[in-house]
């Protein structure tokens, strides 16, 4: 089975400044290695990039109005993103997981092609790129016997409109590879909560909710999510009063 090889290396969804429709592009950069400064051009709207089309990227240069969550350039596997949040959106909190609500920054993994009884050798065969995520959670609803009963459960702690923010952009596997040496770090507002070395299929160690440094997310609070040659995933959090 050869591996899945997409066209792009690190593409980003944004709308331009000239008022066109929503794009998918690739960002110009001085050094395209330097993936974390793509959040600080984007919020001083200073971010150019070139539009994707058909097998390469057109050589005209667009200026970025507004990054959006990196959707896969692929429509059966779009829908995947489309209840996500976006760089630099609020997380709306609802008012019953406010209690304990936190954070958990995490390597994501896009699949290129559909898979079923793969080997471990073949397994990266099928993986088209890599994001950043904050899997945004309410513990008191995944452990709490007065809200989640007798038996832990993760779905509906989860689950809630706006959570898991994806972006800034995905980085294709054919550039990172096994991803397995990637400094993962998890900020909120600004102070550095998490370190690590990874692969991984879930949340690192020192979320809020264990850290008693930081504890659960606040109205207000910022999250940054940062994996190396991927860049920073920024997103405040909102509390709701409904």
């Amino acid at each position: 089975m050869a591996p899945f090889h997409p066209v792009w290396d690190r593409p980003i969804r944004f709308m331009p400044k000239d008022g066109q429709d929503i794009q998918y592009g690739e960002p110009v950069l001085d050094n395209p290695s330097h993936v974390n400064v793509i959040a600080e051009l984007a919020d001083a709207g200073k971010l150019k990039a070139k539009v994707l089309a058909g097998d390469s990227p057109r050589s005209a240069n667009y200026s970025v109005q507004l990054m959006l969550r990196p959707c896969p350039l692929f429509d059966a596997l779009e829908l995947n993103y489309k209840t996500h949040t976006d760089h630099g959106e609020d997380i709306q909190i609802p008012s019953i997981a406010q209690e304990q609500c936190d954070y958990e920054g995490e390597l994501v993994v896009l699949i290129g092609k559909d898979a079923k009884n793969v080997s471990e050798n073949e397994a990266l065969d099928y993986v088209a790129g890599y994001t950043a995520g904050n899997d945004a959670s309410a513990h008191d609803w995944q452990h709490g016997p007065d809200k989640a009963g007798p038996i832990p459960q993760w779905m509906f702690s989860q689950f809630f409109d706006k959570y898991a923010p994806l972006g800034l952009c995905l980085v294709a596997a054919h550039v990172l590879g096994a991803a397995d040496s990637l400094s993962l770090r998890t900020l909120v507002n600004g102070q550095t909560l998490q370190k690590g070395l990874l692969i991984m299929t879930g949340t690192p160690g020192g979320v809020g909710f264990v850290y008693a440094a930081s504890g659960v997310l606040k109205d207000g609070d910022v999250v940054e999510v940062e994996i190396r040659e991927i860049g920073r995933l920024r997103n405040p959090v909102a509390f709701n009063k409904e």
